[in-house]
């Protein structure tokens, strides 16, 4: 039975090497790897108390596999804290209390005085029994697990968590498996063991299904990703200095050619009035703080003087981060604009040299609306097959339905399923479940016109808004895609195989649009989507890799 842990312990290990080889390192994964790290440490201590006879080394195994426990509880904590706070750290006075129950935990566990924590059954601790001590450090180790259920908890009701609610259920689900095995493991083999038979294995069986819930979360938060891939391609190659901040005027990032003036922190809330100068003409300053402030979805500029390090000319250019219309955050540039005040003040014969220096100002701003571009395109894009998002699928629809709310002109709506994708991911590996949903979505565009708008639906499945297409056409265009698809011979990597797919489709075509005022826009789009969701679940009750319409 020891070799469950053992067992245990190596596919941890495992799984730590594929998340450090296959994700961007951020706080949030650093907080996982420690924690990770913990988790292998309680399956081997297991192991290696039923691997030795000497009762000595096996009251070590027990003191360090306790004391690993309560080092994991600090860890769920604050990765929870990590996870709920968007990739910020806790505050500093925050980091040094949460470890203090378990640390007196701990300490406890090693001291064991007059074996009030443990005692040993037949003069070894592979079968030993708790004592006092037990029940008071256990309850305590367990209340971080609860204190990370509550804080998830909170996360899950607000407002904010829509952009990483995925991630967050993961993280509960795992915390949720493995304080069920724990509890398990207590009640069946310390307070109500069954004809005193040990079940082996059940907290170690538990970190490791948790372990898998966590990696799925980490693995998936494109969230905590954006900003460090945003920095890595796009802000580390333009010479402005750069703040990026949060709908909440929280600083998520810097690069390093900010003013010397300006000393700015990832984490803290940004504060417009204190990076600007004392001196300096008050009316335009103040005109730009009451823009700042008041007009959020508006751009600002602002020139300002810096006297601290020498006089410094600066130009300083606010604009919104908007998502469907919708402010996400900010950008600040700041661009030394010093040599060029000396150029105009020193002689109006520098003007070649004028010249080029506004050329380079332009082609920074050019650069930075690039870079708004780009963000907004990682915001409406799929980022696996390059094609648009439900997201935007739906705000498109919405203003389709507002802009030809008068028209008569029939459009369709084709919503695609991959048939048995899963055994796709089960016998072959997501590797090539990415594949064959990248090689499907070029199969289907090769079909689609112009104007047809595709979009990820979720998973395996996709959507297709036909503009200005009747029934017939739509079913036509259906039977083209779904014979291209099953056309579709896809290469799997490192192997000589191919596979061969099908998809269902179903086909809802609109020919007649009320003539009434459209007031909900959303919920007839969602309509539409249930609507078109029976007709492809009709298709697969059908047999799959047909095409099924309807008519409304």
């Amino acid at each position: 039975m020891a070799w469950i842990d053992l067992s245990v312990c190596i596919l941890l290990f495992v799984l730590l090497v594929y998340v450090f080889a296959s994700v961007t390192i951020t706080n949030l994964h650093k907080a996982y790897m420690a924690f990770h790290s913990a988790m292998m440490l309680w399956p081997f201590s297991q192991f290696a108390i039923k691997m030795t006879e000497d009762p000595i080394l096996q009251l070590l195994y027990v003191k360090l596999a306790f004391l690993d426990m309560a080092f994991l509880a600090v860890g769920w904590l604050y990765f929870t804290l990590l996870l709920t706070n968007q990739s910020k750290p806790p505050k500093r006075s925050l980091s040094l209390t949460i470890p203090i129950p378990a640390l007196v935990g701990a300490l406890l566990t090693i001291w064991n005085p007059h074996e009030w924590f443990v005692q040993p059954v037949l003069g070894g601790y592979s079968e030993r029994i708790y004592g006092p001590l037990f029940w008071i450090t256990a309850p305590v180790l367990i209340g971080y697990g609860v204190v990370s259920l509550y804080l998830i908890y909170k996360t899950l009701v607000s407002n904010h968590s829509a952009r990483f609610k995925k991630q967050v259920q993961q993280v509960l689900r795992g915390i949720v498996v493995v304080l069920s095995f724990i509890a398990a493991d207590i009640w069946f083999n310390v307070l109500f063991p069954i004809s005193n038979t040990v079940i082996p294995g059940l907290t170690s069986l538990g970190i490791l299904c948790s372990a898998v819930f966590f990696i799925i979360a980490i693995h998936r938060d494109k969230v905590f990703d954006i900003v460090t891939i945003a920095h890595q391609d796009i802000i580390n190659t333009i010479t402005l200095g750069i703040v990026v901040l949060d709908d909440e005027e929280i600083i998520v990032e810097t690069n390093q050619s900010l003013p010397a003036e300006i000393e700015l922190r990832i984490g803290d809330r940004f504060d417009i009035t204190a990076i600007l100068p004392k001196e300096g003409p008050s009316d335009s300053i103040g005109l730009f703080i009451r823009n700042y402030q008041e007009s959020p979805l508006k751009t600002a500029e602002l020139d300002v003087l810096y006297t601290k390090a020498g006089e410094r000319y600066v130009h300083l250019h606010v604009s919104p981060i908007l998502v469907g219309g919708n402010r996400v955050g900010r950008i600040i540039s700041f661009q030394d604009m010093t040599e060029l005040r000396l150029l105009i003040d020193e002689t109006t014969l520098q003007n070649e040299i004028l010249h080029e220096q506004n050329q380079s100002l332009i082609t920074m701003q050019q650069e930075l609306y690039l870079t708004n571009e780009k963000l907004r395109q990682m915001a409406i894009t799929d980022g696996l097959t390059g094609c648009y998002n439900r997201e935007y699928l739906t705000q498109h629809l919405e203003h389709e339905i507002i802009k030809k709310k008068d028209s008569r002109n029939p459009f369709s709506i084709l919503l695609l399923d991959i048939d048995f994708f899963k055994l796709i991911n089960d016998n072959y590996g997501h590797m090539v479940g990415d594949e064959v949903i990248c090689s499907t979505v070029n199969a289907i565009k090769q079909k689609l016109r112009p104007q047809d708008v595709l979009a990820r639906f979720g998973g395996e499945e996709f959507i297709v808004y036909l503009p200005e297409t009747s029934s017939e056409e739509a079913d036509l265009l259906a039977e083209q895609i779904r014979f291209a698809v099953e056309s579709n011979l896809i290469c799997i990597p490192h192997d000589n195989q191919t596979l061969s797919i099908t998809v269902s489709i179903g086909v809802l075509s609109i020919h007649e649009q009320p003539h009434e005022e459209v007031t909900n826009a959303k919920a007839m789009i969602n309509d539409l989507f249930q609507a078109v969701d029976q007709v492809l679940y009709q298709a697969k009750r059908e047999g799959r890799n047909r095409m099924v319409g309807a008519v409304r």
